[in-house]
């Protein structure tokens, strides 16, 4: 169950970055876009707490 969830994490950050490029490069919503990509890094580190081995 949670390599899904984890899963749908990557690939909702991969959308919102590649959306956050959207805006910033053809609408000039920069606003918009930054927080989009923004919240793609939150996403990808999220997931890489959660998958890194416990020392």
């Amino acid at each position: 169950m949670s390599g899904t969830i984890l899963s749908l994490l990557m690939l909702a950050g991969i959308a919102l970055g590649i959306g956050g490029v959207y805006l910033i490069a053809k609408k000039r919503e920069y606003k918009q876009g930054w927080l989009m990509i923004t919240a793609a890094v939150v996403m990808f580190f999220n997931v890489l707490v959660w998958t890194a081995p416990i020392g």
